[in-house]
């Protein structure tokens, strides 16, 4: 069985909610990503922040990044995945909510995070034509 920990990229580190969404830029640089999760006070997960939330939501809206932090960009229920559920369910997940990227949790500790480059390395075509036709589609 393929879990969710044999398809994580390793690594993933939280943005804590109080942190700015320009520290979040330079970490999403650092690192090479563009997405961080979002931790509230007690390390539990609050949301994602994506690279385009911060354009979109703060820069475009004229806003300062400087001044706009993670906490205040995180809106409705994040989602995850535990490191031990079967593809089928991160799947499942990413396609019934439209998400394209999951953090994975293990023992209550973020371990990583599924994006789509992780399922394009990992899925058969048939699974990830399908997956993209859930996750991209319109209506």
């Amino acid at each position: 069985m393929t879990t969710a920990k044999d398809i994580m990229h390793p690594g993933a580190q939280w943005i804590p909610a109080h942190e700015t969404l320009d520290r979040a830029a330079q970490l999403m640089r650092e690192r090479d990503v563009g997405a961080l999760p979002i931790a509230d006070a007690k390390e539990r997960l609050a949301g994602i922040l994506t690279d385009r939330d911060i354009v979109v939501g703060c820069v475009a809206m004229g806003h300062d990044p400087a001044e706009t932090t993670a906490g205040e960009m995180a809106h409705g229920t994040p989602r995850w995945i535990d490191a031990n559920a079967d593809v089928d369910q991160v799947l499942y997940e990413m396609q019934s909510h439209q998400i394209r990227r999951l953090p994975v949790i293990e023992d209550k500790r973020l371990v990583g995070m599924i994006s789509e480059a992780d399922l394009a390395q990992h899925l058969t075509e048939g699974q990830r034509a399908s997956w993209m036709e859930q996750v991209y589609a319109h209506g």
